[in-house]
């Protein structure tokens, strides 16, 4: 492994090869003609005056528009992830390609390197995920962004989570290589490539990344080939090594941790492989196709990886559970089976794989986002996961991914529509198309509530579509970061499960305002006080909350209390806040924006928790103080709003157990 020292970082040189885009050079389809319109409540766009409309183009001189939201830093991307592929050349835009577009053909893809993908966290490092492998950059001051160290190392995708000194990636991708290795997996001399598979085996449906393409000829098999999950050491950060490489039969698009409280000793690692079905030649037990004809094919499943802490280079898969499987008729293509759902509403993927799993084992569930379905599953075996409940939605292309709440009480599940590579937030296109769908949890099932999207037209040269975010640990209320790629990113309010509303923003022009090329927001999270985006095309993004007209800098403040020692966002913590005033002065705040306290309460809250807080031995102003948390408990049952009497009795628990620190 070589190790070559570029202007006061390190590059660890596991390969060299730019993996191209491959969605961002299909042609944008018409929207649709009259789509059936929404059960639930849907968000409005935006209007004329929204400042993210017609913002100039470029790639790091864009226009930008922001509510709420401020960019303090941006980082581009190193060499070997920057276009060209020396990582000893200085970063620079690549030349546009010819326009090979034309009216109604295929416009040229315009390259800006390899593509971002998602982040992980742990202490003062973030490690974001590319295409061409890892980047991993200091941020214990956040507005001074460094990198710190890159691993190249393709094999698409990147995506990654860290846990101890263990840091994850998937792969799967067919240039990936066992040894990280520059060529790639070439034929042999004189291969000759068999004909392309039947296509109801193998094309995916339009709406599905990759969609509406025709089926690939597979590659010959290669010894050499990996498509899986790596495991790197990253006890040096300097120096990570690679201590394992998990193959499985459809790669590993993406992966998810789960931590089991009660097995100290081993982590778990759900893999969600998107990928065709490896030739068995190459990896042993491997076959795809119906399950009526191949009832061991490798469709209609995931696979899970037991690590050993102690033993990581032990890992391996130790179940691929059939979680898709009728429960009646035991077929295990038991859920979508693909296709329309009637005029008016979308063609949805076939349930044959999940995109992504998302783990919270504070709760002993996980809610899968998987192409046709959105499920939910019983983890408390984690190598047995249990469906225990599957929802379709006929306004939903592809099932991407998903959040819980805090409360566990609501699910948030985005349709990436388009693959990611195409333009969707344009003002033609419905609003709950390619957006997200909101449900409520109860008694272990799932009712949807509402649609919302980034309300801001975009324009046909901007890939936008819902993605990856996370949650910010307001108190009091259910906050998503969220990016939408060329949408940029937007903030939403879903406490309300039925009215879901933006907060804050942030947004820049298209990367090319001339033609389509992909770039935007892949992941937005926030962690520890900021938020961070991987940007595609443009780097790594760093941002902070300001107060706004729906966000007071208490609320922010209070957000800040919140320490993640590391953030993996598949692998959903449960959010604790600690009792003390800032927390306090946050449901004051928003009891006094929703109306729910008169306006002489808010200021007599808000004068008390003054002075108690000025005063450690104010035994009387204490006194009142706690007489005001046992008013709050008795008008909770009656508040305007069930989250109103939630914030009722959350302030009175935390000034009860501030006062009785205090004195």
């Amino acid at each position: 492994m070589e190790r070559i020292s570029l202007r006061s970082r390190s590059i660890t040189i596991l390969t060299l090869a730019l993996f191209p885009t491959l969605c961002a050079g299909q042609p944008g389809a018409a929207p649709p003609s009259n789509p059936a319109p929404p059960t639930v409540y849907s968000n409005p766009r935006a209007g004329a005056d929204d400042p993210r409309i017609g913002l100039k183009g470029g790639l790091y001189d864009a226009g930008e528009a922001a509510f709420g939201m401020q960019r303090i830093a941006t980082l581009p991307k190193p060499p070997g992830f920057a276009p060209g592929t020396d990582p000893t050349a200085a970063a620079a835009p690549a030349q546009p390609a010819a326009d090979a577009g034309g009216r109604g053909g295929r416009p040229a893809a315009v390259s800006f390197g390899s593509t971002n993908s998602d982040l992980a966290f742990s202490g003062n490092h973030l490690f974001v995920g590319n295409y061409n492998g890892i980047n991993f950059y200091d941020i214990d001051s956040p507005s001074k962004i460094k990198l710190r160290t890159s691993i190249l190392c393709p094999g698409g995708q990147g995506d990654v989570s860290v846990y101890g000194h263990l840091l994850f990636m998937s792969a799967e991708a067919m240039n990936g290589r066992l040894d990280c290795g520059t060529q790639g997996n070439p034929p042999p001399p004189g291969y000759t490539p068999p004909p392309p598979p039947p296509p109801a085996e193998t094309a995916a449906a339009p709406g599905a990344p990759g969609g509406g393409r025709a089926p690939r000829v597979p590659p010959p098999p290669s010894p050499d080939r990996f498509r899986g999950v790596r495991i790197f050491d990253i006890s040096d950060l300097a120096h990570p090594k690679q201590v394992a490489a998990v193959q499985s039969c459809r790669g590993s698009h993406t992966h998810s941790l789960l931590v089991d409280p009660k097995d100290k000793d081993n982590i778990y690692v759900y893999i969600s492989g998107t990928g065709p079905v490896r030739q068995g030649e190459e990896l042993a037990g491997c076959s795809g196709g119906d399950p009526k004809a191949n009832p061991e094919t490798a469709l209609f499943r995931i696979d899970i990886i037991k690590v050993p802490l102690a033993h990581p280079e032990q890992a391996k898969i130790v179940n691929s559970p059939r979680i898709f499987t009728d429960t009646q008729s035991g077929d295990i293509n038991g859920l979508w089976k693909g296709g329309s759902h009637g005029e008016g509403t979308q063609t949805t993927s076939s349930t044959n794989q999940c995109h992504d799993i998302t783990i919270y084992s504070a709760l002993g569930l996980a809610a899968g986002a998987c192409s046709g379905n959105g499920i939910l599953l019983d983890i408390s075996d984690p190598v047995n996961p249990k469906r225990i409940d599957a929802v379709s939605d006929p306004n939903y292309a592809f099932w991407h991914s998903a959040n819980f709440s805090n409360d566990g009480k609501k699910v948030l599940f985005t349709d990436e529509w388009g693959g990611g590579g195409q333009p969707r937030c344009r003002a033609t296109d419905p609003m709950h198309w390619g957006a997200d769908a909101i449900f409520t949890l109860d008694k272990r099932k799932l009712t949807l509530s509402s649609y919302y999207k980034m309300p801001a037209p975009q324009t046909d040269n901007e890939n936008c579509v819902a993605h990856n975010g996370s949650l910010i640990p307001i108190p009091g209320r259910d906050v998503l970061v969220q990016s939408w790629y060329q949408g940029g990113i937007s903030v939403v309010d879903f406490t309300d499960a039925s009215h879901p509303y933006e907060i804050a923003f942030f947004d820049r022009g298209p990367v090319d305002s001339t033609k389509r090329g992909m770039g935007g927001q892949w992941s937005t999270y926030w962690y520890n006080g900021y938020i961070y985006g991987s940007e595609i095309a443009r780097g790594v993004d760093v941002l902070k909350l300001v107060p706004n007209k729906y966000l007071t800098q208490n609320e922010i403040d209070a957000a800040s209390q919140v320490h993640f020692d590391e953030l993996n966002v598949q692998n959903q913590p449960k959010i604790t806040w600690p009792a003390n005033f800032i927390v306090a002065r946050a449901y004051v705040d928003q009891l006094s924006r929703s109306g729910a306290l008169a306006p002489q309460r808010i200021e007599q809250l808000n004068t008390t928790i003054g002075r108690v807080e000025a005063s450690r031995s104010n035994r009387k102003e204490s006194a009142q103080l706690q007489a005001m948390a046992d008013s709050l408990d008795k008008d909770a049952p009656t508040a305007k709003t069930p989250s109103d009497g939630d914030r009722m009795r959350a302030l009175a628990a935390v000034i009860r157990q501030t006062t009785a620190m205090r004195n």
